[in-house]
């Protein structure tokens, strides 16, 4: 048995400490905030989408920086068995459109509580309102920790799940990467993700409030796409939100010159340009006497129309009948490429997740422990690893929280 200590009581914490003590060690969670999981209440707009019930490959496919990485995490303790436990827990779930996994209650709460009862049923002391601020080591290895308080504990292995940076008023304030820092750990360069998008065109702010659904959203750089997903988004008062959107924010960082960045929306992607042109010709035959603005109204959302009318160019007094056929077919081209100018991000107060970190390389993917600092473990956001919206990242922080807590090995 090892004398263990967890920072942090978010997903990756808690899990880390429920796999250690069923391990049979002595373990000691310490949590900043008044209660646990804090971030976990509010994913989901409060329901936690606690993980997607896609095939395994897919959750590689879905992790954007060190899928390889994950390899190990992901085997030992996947989605399906993450799922078992937490209805074995008295959590019961559902599965919703994309796989999306939530609480069949539709409340956070609900998780958390399932964790705290694996916990304690396995013996691990929870101590709130108490921040680490070193973790100590002599010759390599681990001694144990420092608190804000002055006060120190012994350890046989520490595990690190401090979160990342983004959602500070959940507690994540990057103390984790200052004390990997100071143990010798490299941190690669930390930037909000999963975030809403600010747009240059003017435009988009008279769309603010409008959802759409069923939609392709491509991101590129300059000339060459970076990510394409289809689903939903939302237009808003600086730019672009939803999930489409956070998922291609991800990506924005691989464009070496954010001032190429842009997003394209089809907004009619199950129809080729051709079938759109015919059906745009359709709707013009029958309308052939009207005026373009009144019949246009048929193919857009009631607050997007008078902007395509604007950018379309044509002049929304016009008769149909006397629109070109190049105006036509200019307006199916609006249509299936309507694009807008990224010029940047929001930051981590609306960010879901970080991007960077800790950087993997200094960490044996097969036990989450540090090749530094012998006694040393990492887990969740803490580590240089994300994926996209659908459930992905708490995955990543059940994933390798497990894998670390039972990857302790027996005190001497």
């Amino acid at each position: 048995m090892s004398n263990v200590i967890i920072t942090g009581g978010g997903a990756a914490g808690m899990m880390a400490a429920y796999a250690a003590a069923e391990r049979g060690h002595s373990v000691v969670l310490i949590e900043k905030n008044e209660k646990l999981g804090k971030k976990i209440f509010i994913t989901g707009k409060g329901r936690c989408n606690v993980t997607n019930a896609c095939e395994q490959d897919k959750l590689f496919e879905n992790v954007v920086s060190n899928p390889k990485f994950l390899y190990s995490a992901f085997y030992d303790f996947d989605n399906q068995q993450l799922m078992e436990l937490i209805k074995n827990a008295g959590c019961p779930l559902k599965v919703e459109r994309g796989e999306r996994v939530f609480p069949v209650s539709d409340h956070s709460s609900d998780i958390i509580a399932a964790m705290e009862r694996l916990m304690r049923k396995k013996g691990v002391e929870i101590r709130l309102h108490r921040t680490v601020s070193e973790v100590l080591a002599q010759d390599g290895q681990v001694t144990g920790v420092k608190t804000t308080d002055g006060k120190t504990f012994a350890a046989d292995a520490v595990v690190l799940a401090t979160g990342g940076l983004s959602y500070p008023t959940t507690g994540s304030t990057g103390d984790g990467y200052r004390i990997a820092k100071n143990l010798g750990h490299t941190v690669k360069e930390c930037t909000p993700a999963l975030v809403p998008m600010e747009i240059s065109e003017p435009w988009c702010r008279l769309l603010q409030g409008l959802s759409l659904k069923n939609v392709t959203l491509t991101m590129a750089c300059g000339t060459k796409k970076i990510w394409q997903g289809f689903g939903e988004m939302l237009f808003t008062h600086f730019g672009l939100s939803g999930p489409l959107v956070l998922s291609a924010s991800s990506f924005y960082h691989k464009c070496k010159n954010p001032d190429e960045v842009t997003v394209t929306v089809n907004l009619k992607p199950a129809l080729t340009a051709e079938q759109l042109d015919k059906r745009i010709l359709r709707e013009f035959e029958q309308n052939l006497n009207k005026q373009f603005k009144n019949v246009i109204g048929s193919l857009y959302p009631a607050k997007l129309t008078p902007v395509m009318i604007s950018l379309s160019g044509i002049d929304g007094e016009k008769k149909i009948h006397e629109i070109t056929r190049k105006e036509r077919e200019n307006l199916v081209e609006l249509t299936r490429n309507l694009q807008m100018h990224v010029s940047g991000l929001r930051d981590y107060t609306e960010a879901i997740i970080t991007q960077g970190g800790i950087k993997v390389k200094e960490v044996n993917p097969s036990t989450m422990e540090s090749r530094l600092v012998k006694g040393l473990y990492f887990a969740g956001e803490l580590l240089d690893l994300d994926g996209v919206t659908g459930g992905f990242n708490l995955q990543i922080a059940w994933s390798t929280g497990h894998l670390a807590g039972s990857s302790i090995p027996d005190g001497d």
